[in-house]
């Protein structure tokens, strides 16, 4: 018998049973979180459980490095503790040889040739980096990242998937804390690029056999009747093609906009609800077109380039955009190499104003400023979609820190038409994100002064003023139900970003440019 995936089943995918996003996708900097941070963590945990459930009553700690575990549970994280130390044994020796490294270089390269140097480069990381200079003698390593993915680093015997059928917003964060032994029957040891996943959620539209995919996914004899649940008989809602005038512009929440016009379509940073009874009526995997023809992705960041969703869809997207990364930083890792090797087919990088055609316009990468700690990051891109003789510029969390690059920006693609930006002007600091990249811990005032802050209203209103968009939406400001296990964020009108993105609203408006903060869910037809 043919059925269906039901429509509130998630997946979460796991490296070493922790949740999983780009810095675990990448050999260069996966060893450098498994050290850094997981095994840190479940130390800590172990040694002292009730810090960590203490710590977890205060919902304003909710994202830090707490196990959301009970003290009942040590037992089973010091076994994958001690499961880590043993399988990850080369992960923790490539994490203390990038500090050693680093610390060669400090004190050896000082400007002359590093010639001397390479045969003194620890022996893991020897034929894996290069030595540089920058132009004023600065000297770093270079990590030849495709060449990472053929060695042993590149562990797919680490990846897992968690399957499980949602009926509400209300999820744990999922950043902090792995899955344990036992939580779920539904824990199959398969690679993310595994092509039975495809399979799998191809039924949420096509009805399939569960039991040729159980057998594809080695769902074992024990789980066949929790995974027969997942499967129902009856169709799918099924959305109807746009092929209307113009385009028709879909907000499914955070920084996700579904763009199409009668020739095309274009998925911006999907993260998407899933869809069970709610009183919250919202865009979920239903309402996507059946094939998705490009898929844009503006940058690494968890609410953004989030694996969870990407392994849903890659079976139904035909081409997926991503920023071309400057080459061998550790912070900044290439998102076209992570995707590839996970089962991404046809992935195409964009640099600063470099033009890719679509049927009826085009999407062109225009440089991302901010929001990533001064860092030498450059796999981050706002995206100017033109499509139906209207552009929309996909700007992200864009902070326009130096104004007269939107100045400068205007005289090479003009005025827009739609303007959507994160306001997210209070971001975490550089530690809460990249601190297990740093083999040096970074002094708390430093930490605190380099965060991950986007636009407030005052450098918002700069893009305004230059790019003159007809429309404004303030977007990705991480709102939404669905996104609270992400994100750890709420928000009252007090806070900073909503004080300030009202000023924007506000500011907008009074020069006559219609402007929203969408919620939810939002639909619009531009012609």
């Amino acid at each position: 018998m043919t059925m269906y995936l039901k429509p509130n089943v998630a997946i979460e995918p796991l490296y070493n049973q922790w949740y999983t996003w780009c810095y675990l996708l990448s050999p260069a900097t996966a060893p450098l979180y498994v050290t850094n941070l997981h095994i840190k963590v479940m130390q800590s945990f172990v040694a002292n459980p009730d810090v960590h459930v203490a710590a977890l009553k205060n919902p304003a700690l909710m994202g830090g490095p707490f196990l959301n575990y009970p003290a009942s549970r040590v037992a089973d994280v010091k076994a994958l503790l001690d499961r880590t130390l043993r399988e990850q044994a080369h992960m923790v020796a490539f994490t203390k040889a990038v500090a050693e490294l680093e610390q060669l270089l400090a004190i050896n390269a000082t400007g002359p040739s590093m010639e001397s140097l390479y045969p003194k480069v620890p022996d893991v990381l020897r034929g894996y980096v290069e030595l540089t200079y920058d132009m004023v003698h600065r000297a770093s390593i270079r990590f030849i990242e495709p060449l990472l993915y053929h060695s042993r680093y590149n562990q797919e015997s680490s990846q897992s998937v968690f399957l499980m059928q949602v009926d509400g917003d209300a999820r744990k964060f999922i950043y902090s804390t792995p899955r344990l032994e036992g939580e779920s029957p539904l824990w199959l040891k398969v690679p993310f690029r595994h092509e039975g996943l495809d399979e799998l959620f191809r039924m949420r539209t096509t009805p399939g056999s569960p039991g040729k995919v159980a057998e594809m996914l080695g769902v074992p004899a024990s789980a066949a009747n929790e995974f027969a649940a997942l499967f129902t008989e009856t169709p799918p809602r099924r959305p109807e093609r746009w092929t209307g005038d113009g385009v028709r512009m879909r907000y499914f929440g955070h920084a996700c906009v579904l763009m199409e016009s009668r020739e095309t379509s274009v998925l911006t940073d999907p993260v998407i609800s899933y869809e069970f009874p709610t009183d919250q009526p919202r865009f979920t995997h239903a309402d996507l077109p059946e094939r998705i023809d490009y898929m844009v992705l503006t940058h690494a960041h968890a609410d953004h380039l989030m694996m969870e969703t990407l392994i849903q869809l890659r079976h139904r997207v035909g081409t997926v955009v991503v920023p071309r990364n400057n080459g061998g930083g550790l912070a900044d890792p290439s998102l076209r190499l992570m995707l590839e090797h996970n089962g991404f087919r046809n992935v195409v990088e964009l640099d600063e104003l470099q033009r890719l055609a679509i049927p009826g316009g085009s999407i062109t990468g225009l440089p991302f400023i901010g929001e990533h700690c001064d860092l030498s990051i450059q796999a981050k891109l706002a995206h100017l979609v033109q499509m139906g003789g209207k552009s929309f510029l996909m700007a992200a969390d864009s902070n326009a820190l130096e104004p007269r690059l939107y100045q400068h920006l205007r005289e090479v693609v003009g005025e827009i038409d739609v303007l959507c930006l994160g306001m997210e002007c209070e971001g975490g600091p550089m530690s809460w994100m990249y601190g297990p990249l740093l083999s040096q811990p970074v002094p708390r005032k430093v930490d605190q002064s380099r965060r991950l802050n986007g636009s407030n209203c005052a450098r918002a209103s700069e893009i305004v003023n230059h790019l003159n968009p007809k429309e404004v939406y303030i977007y990705a400001m991480g709102q939404e139900p669905w996104l609270r296990h992400v994100m750890a964020l709420a928000y009252d009108e007090k806070a900073p970003q909503i004080v300030e993105s009202n000023k924007l609203l506000e500011y907008c408006r009074g020069r006559g440019i219609r402007a929203e903060r969408p919620y939810i869910q939002m639909e619009k037809v531009f012609v």
